[in-house]
């Protein structure tokens, strides 16, 4: 880290705070009076999966910014999986509470996604917007792999795979059942919401965007930012569109009612 920052005016700090035997591990830059944007990465990853946006200008202008690396990711007790998205939650609310003094925006890519949703859910008062960037959120289209990902979450096989992906394993096997267990929750989120998803996106159908739209039904706003010929890796290949949600959270807070949501094709 110190190498890739090395000419840039600041670079972010590395803290970490404890919930029971947990720790939790993240990055932060800027000032404490700015709201607060914090990334959420997907499975697998770490904070550094959003390292690049640490270097944004505008966005370190207008906000705080925190990545975080998820439990049993990156120095989050990396290989202890927590499959649970409630138990995730909590362990990641107080990244949330020590932050309620601004306002905070909530940024997930792919598994990521359904933790911010889940983070809304249950501590509304701590959540300003969502954006969530090729979410996992409709249990139907989950992919059937459970031919190969319930032996990999035995004992017996679990030890062949490298730490991060035996939390990805067990983070995906269960996660069907874990969207199913909120599916009546969806309604509770009434902060305003992005969706930012690829039409070519092989990994996450982008079905999941059209029900991310169709159940938030209570959001203030739900925009949709649909991308032409894009796969799953958006954060990287298309950093703009998502500089440019943030930009419009921050700047707006309360931008449109939900019935003038938007909803745009990108190429």
């Amino acid at each position: 880290m110190n190498d890739y920052f090395a000419k840039a005016l600041y670079k972010p700090t590395i803290d970490n705070y404890k919930v029971g035997d947990r720790q939790i591990n993240y990055a932060s830059l800027g000032a404490a009076t700015l709201p607060t944007v914090i990334f959420f990465h997907g499975a697998p990853g770490s904070w550094s999966a959003f390292i690049d946006y640490f270097k944004n200008d505008s966005l370190l202008h207008m906000a705080k910014l925190i990545a975080v690396d998820r439990p049993g990711f990156g120095y989050s007790n990396l290989g202890n999986s927590e499959p649970s998205l409630d138990n995730q939650a909590l362990l990641l609310k107080h990244i949330l509470e020590v932050n309620a003094s601004t306002p905070t925006i909530l940024v997930g890519h792919s598994l990521g996604g359904p933790i911010i949703a889940k983070l809304a859910m249950n501590y509304p008062d701590l959540v300003n917007g969502l954006i969530m960037i090729a979410p996992s959120v409709d249990p139907e289209l989950e992919p059937d792999e459970d031919w190969f990902r319930m032996p990999l979450h035995t004992p017996f096989l679990r030890w062949i795979l490298p730490a991060s992906l035996r939390v990805t394993n067990d983070e995906i096997y269960f996660l069907e059942n874990e969207l199913k267990s909120m599916s009546d929750q969806w309604k509770n989120i009434e902060v305003p919401v992005t969706v930012i998803h690829g039409y070519n996106d092989k990994l996450v159908p982008v079905g999941n965007a059209s029900f991310a739209k169709t159940n938030q039904i209570n959001a203030e706003y739900v925009d949709m930012v649909l991308i032409e010929d894009m796969n799953h890796f958006i954060p990287w290949s298309r950093p703009d569109l998502v500089n440019d949600a943030i930009l419009k959270h921050l700047e707006t807070k309360k931008a449109l009612p939900r019935d003038n949501a938007s909803s745009s094709i990108q190429k």
